[in-house]
């Protein structure tokens, strides 16, 4: 009975994501015919209110229909805790068990010392089970978008350390009995990522607790997996590197014609604050082919919705949309064929702003994660609500800084 009733949910999820991909596709036709009208009008007899009205009306209603179609995929890649027995593991069970009661009851190591003893912490607190870390660090792989592209290492200790090459050795050509001269040596420098902690702190009454009923390892994913993947969603694109990863965007940006190891190299859009009024998707192929062959085979923009918007609407040289939908639910848009990661912390398009990213983000940027999220029980500080003080270290940085390249809206 249990799987019957999974496979229905199953097939409702997958039927909902169809429907409301169709509906997607269905709005990004009506946007085109619509945008056709604007730009005829355009030409006949200059700017039209109510063309440009029902435009953006439209354009935001597509908008809206992606919102909906990630949230469904997002929906369905959440994985279900404790739904499989195979390989099944009696030591992990009695650890899963132990956090049950940690959880319900403030039960501690003392309690139960063989089941607690891989999993409690000499700063206090329960480290969750592997399956709960899973599902967690699974949820955020999908809803934290520069997570989900960027180059992911689990390190064990507070900060990763990695060397890196900034010159390279020297060489050259030789005849069969020529004379080899000395060569350069590569430059070596190390950057260090290190991990910094995230909380969150969910709280639940102590009824809520005692239901057995109440699947408390899912309740408590549920509860603090969306705020993870927010808050280092943010620290991944801006953050200042204080108590936070630091952001690809507070790194020094420099004209990309200057650019220097160290620095994250920019284009400019053509118009301060906009793009340029003629050939605006000229900038972004330009764009497009910044970042070295090697980094543009695997090259994707980044961007938040609103800018996506505005580059919606404009066309190649043929007349064709640049930015196409993707080709089945779940597949990203495309703009000039690389796929396009919406990332809502981006900033919007304004005066100097740095509003587009483009490049290979798996080489260019790095997040480092300390193995094991704690959870801290405090049923004193909030009566009559229990608080858990979830905690993740988390870090991240710019590994490489020729990866990546930044779009400024401004005339130069």
């Amino acid at each position: 009975m249990e799987l019957e009733t999974k496979a229905v949910e199953h097939g409702q999820s997958s039927y909902e994501i169809k429907q409301a991909f169709e509906e997607f596709l269905a709005g990004f036709a009506a946007f085109k015919d619509a945008n056709e009208e604007r730009l005829k009008g355009l030409e006949r007899r200059g700017a039209d209110v109510l063309h440009e009205d029902k435009v953006a009306r439209i354009d935001a209603a597509l908008s809206e229909q992606k919102q909906k179609v990630d949230a469904l995929m997002l929906a369905a890649y959440r994985p279900q805790l404790g739904g499989e027995r195979k390989g099944f593991d009696p030591a992990n069970a009695e650890r899963k068990a132990a956090f049950d009661r940690y959880v319900r009851k403030g039960d501690g190591p003392d309690i139960e010392v063989k089941a607690m003893s891989e999993g409690s912490n000499p700063d206090g607190g329960y480290t969750v089970p592997l399956e709960i870390e899973r599902t967690i660090d699974r949820v955020l792989s999908q809803a934290s978008p520069i997570r989900a592209i960027a180059s992911v290492r689990a390190i064990g200790g507070a900060t990763y350390r990695k060397p890196i090459t900034t010159a390279g050795a020297a060489s050259g050509w030789v005849g069969e009995t020529g004379t080899i001269s000395q060569t350069g040596t590569p430059t070596l420098a190390a950057l260090d990522f290190p991990a910094m902690e995230l909380y969150a702190m969910p709280a639940a009454t102590q009824a809520l607790l005692d239901d057995s009923q109440v699947d408390i390892e899912q309740w408590l994913a549920d509860e603090v997996q969306i705020v993870f993947a927010e808050q280092e969603g943010a620290a991944f694109v801006s953050g200042d590197g204080s108590a936070k990863p630091k952001g690809f965007l507070a790194y020094t940006n420099v004209a990309d014609a200057g650019w220097s190891w160290g620095n994250i190299g920019y284009v400019a859009s053509g118009a301060d604050g906009a793009f340029a009024a003629s050939d605006p998707a000229d900038a972004l192929l330009t764009l497009a082919y910044a970042p070295k062959q090697a980094y543009r085979a695997n090259g994707r923009w980044v961007m938040n919705r609103k800018t996506e918007s505005a580059v919606r609407k404009f066309k190649d040289s043929s007349g064709n949309y640049i930015w196409q939908p993707g080709a089945a639910a779940g597949q990203p848009a495309t703009i000039f064929g690389y796929p396009v990661t919406e990332a809502e912390d981006m900033p919007d398009i304004a005066s100097n702003a740095y509003a587009i990213a483009f490049g290979d983000f798996a080489r260019g940027y790095l997040v480092v994660d300390r193995v094991g999220i704690r959870v801290l029980r405090d049923p004193y500080s909030a009566k009559p609500y229990v608080l858990f003080y979830t905690t993740k270290r988390v870090g991240g940085g710019v590994q490489n800084f020729e990866a990546i390249k930044l779009m400024k809206f401004s005339a130069s």
